[in-house]
């Protein structure tokens, strides 16, 4: 049949000949689509699909448009990843780069072109400066091959958005056109092409959940309050690994972006002009590139605009303002290892950092710090909230004994690094549960706990080490070391059993579905008020996962939770 689709195409383009092997062909409102098929895998794969006009010329700094024309010659062929967006990170020195960049991919298992299959779609992490939806770690392959195994078959898709200031531009000029955060909106209109186009996929367009980690998550948590909560039926579910609908920073206001906003201006020779903003969208990409790689222009992150952010997402949360739809929301062990600050060796110096703007080092922006006067007003509690004990000590005692001596980091690091792990993703972890709880909807909540290969065990379970077991991606792609590597073969096992999860929540918005009768693994528990629970992922206990109390650090976390006004956001 797929051949025959092909003559079809020849008679009308002569673009093609029928030696191509096996393509995948599907067609949309602007065209015909050409994938490849994946023998290895048993899939079709539609990479580097476009779902927007490209960002470049008098479109760069722009909100995403839609696509307004057919396809070349009425086919498009999309058998290869297109280039990342322009961003700041360790990772780009191996990713082709573009302004040209808002195309999505998309991997169907093959034999079921008569059924219509849930969507997982992926938004990438990296803190909003950073990586790509090509990156090899997140290869959505293996988690659909895993979900026709446990007869949960879906479809993957994976989005780009613009970067750094490409896609967080602020100032007055560029609020005033209404150009905000156009990396979000960039995400909006990926979610819209998808809900238009995905049927032809194969795909089930009132089945779609939104998807990701880190500021991925934090973009899934945008999503659930974008225009003040409206619900523009575009998901069905939402998974958030280690990030909130309360962002993870303090919000700046535009006035504070101003500053780096004119220095661009000045240095691409846009003072004079009556439009600076439209004078930027035709100023030397290398110039732009050079200064939003610098200490002074790399200050770019969401803004509350009133708009698509309309009020801090506490707020949001506290009256409903969200999209009701279940959710999966988790983090891992030791988020904090990987945002506090190091050299934290007394009281004064851990206070310091809390109130003295609460900067992490490397890091360009933003803070989850709180505002030092009102800082200042609530110290004295907030000390006692996050005291030096082996309570609250990150990594716990368990990992690293009952001792803080001889730490290069700062004898005070571990009480440092519960509460910078907390006030960015834990505490919000915590009370976006509750939020969801409290308005009848249903929430499952995780904990990971397990150390991969090659990570310090000073570092205990940091941001991001839950990535490869929610892939089923354990051969090493997305870092140095196999994470799996020399380890028990249960490490093998959890990640096949949370890419299981994963994808049975994404079929249909329950996770523990697809399991046997026989399963051993514990069930995962909707979460409740009275009585919270939470799953916890280990690959060193015989069952893989076991259900705990969501109680741990109660005192420090509600601190931080009743005091969201003060963290601004």
């Amino acid at each position: 049949m797929r051949c025959s689709k092909l003559t079809a195409l020849l008679s009308l383009t002569g673009s093609l000949s029928c030696e191509t092997d096996n393509p995948a062909i599907v067609r949309v409102y602007n065209g015909t689509i050409i994938g490849t098929h994946s023998d290895t895998y048993d899939q079709d794969h539609f990479l580097g699909v476009p779902f927007a006009q490209p960002p470049i010329n008098g479109l760069r700094f722009r909100n995403p448009q839609s696509l307004n024309t057919t396809f070349s010659n009425n086919i498009y062929q999309a058998t290869e990843y297109a280039p990342a967006c322009i961003g700041y990170g360790s990772g780009e020195s191996d990713l082709p780069l573009s302004e040209d960049c808002l195309y999505l991919n998309v991997i169907r298992p093959s034999g079921y072109e008569n059924v219509s299959l849930p969507v997982g779609l992926w938004i990438h992490g990296g803190g909003f400066t950073t990586g790509g939806s090509r990156m090899p770690g997140y290869n959505l392959s293996y988690i659909v091959e895993n979900s026709v195994r446990i007869g949960k078959p879906i479809i993957g898709v994976s989005i780009a958005y613009r970067l750094s200031g490409w896609g967080f531009l602020a100032s007055q000029q560029v609020s005033g056109q209404g150009q905000t955060n156009i990396a979000l909106r960039d995400q909006r209109l990926a979610m819209h092409w998808t809900k238009e186009n995905i049927g032809a996929f194969g795909g089930d367009a009132e089945k779609i959940t939104i998807w990701g980690e880190s500021a991925g998550a934090a973009s899934v948590g945008f999503q659930l309050t974008a225009y003040n909560g409206r619900d523009d039926n575009l998901f069905w579910a939402a998974i958030m690994q280690s990030c909130n609908p309360i962002f993870y920073f303090s919000f700046d206001v535009e006035a504070a972006y101003q500053p780096a906003y004119d220095d661009l201006v000045n240095l691409t020779s846009c003072s004079t002009a009556i439009d600076t903003l439209d004078c930027l969208r035709h100023a030397d990409y290398q110039i732009v590139n050079d200064f939003f790689n610098s200490t002074a222009g790399s200050n770019w992150q969401p803004i509350v605009d009133g708009d698509f952010i309309a009020r801090w997402g506490s707020q949001q949360l506290a009256e409903g303002a969200f999209v009701h739809v279940p959710i999966i929301d988790g983090a891992n062990s030791d988020e904090g290892t990987s945002f506090s600050p190091v050299g934290v060796n007394t009281t004064q110096d851990f206070a310091s950092d809390v109130t003295e703007l609460g900067k992490v080092p490397g890091e360009a922006t933003g803070y989850a710090g709180a505002s030092p006067s009102l800082a200042e007003s609530f110290l004295p509690e907030l000390l006692a909230a996050y005291p030096d004990g082996p309570e609250y000590w990150i990594p716990g005692v368990e990992e690293l004994g009952n001792t803080t001596m001889n730490d290069s980091r700062g004898a005070m690091y571990r009480r440092s690094a519960a509460y910078w792990g907390d006030v960015r993703i834990v505490a919000n972890r915590r009370g976006t549960c509750e939020a969801w709880t409290a308005r009848g909807i249903e929430a499952y909540s995780y904990r990971f706990n397990t150390r991969s290969t090659g990570t310090p065990v000073q570092a205990g379970v940091p941001h991001a080490e839950e990535i490869p077991y929610v892939f089923n991606n354990t051969r090493g792609l997305s870092r140095s070391t196999e994470p799996v590597q020399d380890q028990p073969q249960s490490y093998q096992e959890l990640a096949i059993l949370m890419s299981s999860t994963w994808a049975s929540f994404i079929h249909d918005r329950d996770p523990n579905s697809w399991m046997r009768t026989n399963e051993t693994s514990a069930r995962w528990p909707v979460y409740e008020l009275q009585d919270p629970k939470e799953i916890v992922w280990d690959a060193n206990v015989t069952t893989l996962s076991y259900v705990e109390d969501d109680t741990y650090r109660a005192k420090g976390i509600r601190f931080i939770l009743d005091h969201a006004f003060a963290y601004r956001r």
